[in-house]
């Protein structure tokens, strides 16, 4: 039975990705911190590692204690990570300086392991262009245009650089599903009767669900690839109009449109990151989401992952969201 690391083990994809761990029979080791909830590691056969990647000597503590017990990790997922965040700096301090550090600290104890997974994101690259269309390709220069894509691409660099590294890195598209909460804001909006839209440009969203996500990862990792990085989605593109379709459809809601101007959105996002920062916060909208939600193309190049991997989307957003509210409703967060 093959060892395999995962953290962030505690968190929407992370819960996904232990799971399918267990199920694919391998000895699963869950990297938490030790304020992490553990709601959603239930099974027996979970093993818990604590972690603080704050420093790598700390990492060393418990990468020390892994080696005094024969523990050894053939795989790495290393999935943890900022999405948000209170302070600006907390990006780059959580998604690039503690992963150089967790890696300082595998390369220092002689554990590096066969695969090292870097779950990455679109946002490490931003936007494709809006005046052409064309998808976001490798071959592309990165360009993202807020501090967490930024702060992914930082860490990336530092990996790519890495000598006899044996990395693999996924950038997924906007990931949904059960469990996942910011996109659980917009199906609450929905299914409280509101359908707003952001500036008047038509915008094209691309999505991947999470067990298809998780798949990809797996794949990757029974590969024969190395240092290679993919896009990941569902290989569609969804106007944002049909996005709210199809939610609708789902929870049987009618809405009532309205847009909202992107200058109005652009003054409230600076004035409410003025306010919050009096007291060294962000607050959810500000200049950096504003950047996001104003881009109208986030098409991304999905050929070179399917023919490497030979994965194929089993979930469209249609049969996704459809599988995302039924979990919502059971859960009664709607």
């Amino acid at each position: 039975m093959k060892n395999i690391l995962i953290t962030g083990a505690s968190g929407f994809i992370g819960s996904f990705l232990v799971e399918e761990g267990l199920k694919q029979g391998f000895q699963v080791y869950a990297g938490i911190r030790k304020s992490s909830s553990r709601g959603y590691l239930k099974d027996d056969r979970i093993q818990f590692l604590e972690f603080d990647f704050s420093t790598r000597e700390k990492i060393l503590v418990t990468l020390e204690d892994c080696r005094k017990n024969n523990i050894r990790f053939q795989y790495i997922i290393h999935n943890a990570g900022l999405t948000k965040a209170q302070k600006k700096e907390d990006f780059y301090n959580v998604n690039c300086r503690n992963t150089v550090h967790f890696i300082e600290a595998l390369i220092q104890a002689e554990m590096v392991p066969e695969k090292f997974v870097f779950v990455s994101s679109l946002a490490a690259y931003g936007p494709g262009n809006p005046f052409t269309g064309e998808p976001v390709r490798l071959a592309d220069e990165p360009k993202p245009i807020e501090l967490y894509g930024k702060s992914k691409l930082d860490a990336e660099r530092y990996i790519t650089a890495l000598r006899d590294f044996p990395w693999l890195i996924i950038r997924p598209t906007g990931v949904y599903g059960p469990k996942e909460k910011d996109y659980f804001v917009f199906f609450q909006t929905i299914n409280r009767g509101m359908e707003p839209y952001i500036g008047f440009k038509k915008q094209i969203l691309t999505f991947i669900y999470v067990r298809d996500l998780v798949r990809v990862i797996y794949l990757a990792l029974a590969s024969s690839h190395v240092n290679k990085a993919w896009f990941a989605s569902d290989g569609k593109e969804y106007p944002s109009e049909l996005f709210a379709q199809i939610t609708k459809k789902a929870l049987g809601k009618k809405t009532v449109k309205f847009t909202v101007p992107l200058f109005l959105v652009k003054t409230i996002a600076t004035i409410g990151e003025h306010v919050a920062g009096l007291w060294g916060s962000t607050p959810t909208l500000n200049t950096d989401k504003y950047n996001v939600l104003k881009s109208t193309n986030w098409r991304c190049e999905v050929e070179p992952l399917e023919k490497d991997l030979g994965f194929k989307a089993e979930y469209d957003l249609e049969k996704g969201v459809a599988e995302t509210l039924e979990w919502y409703k059971r859960e009664k967060w709607l």
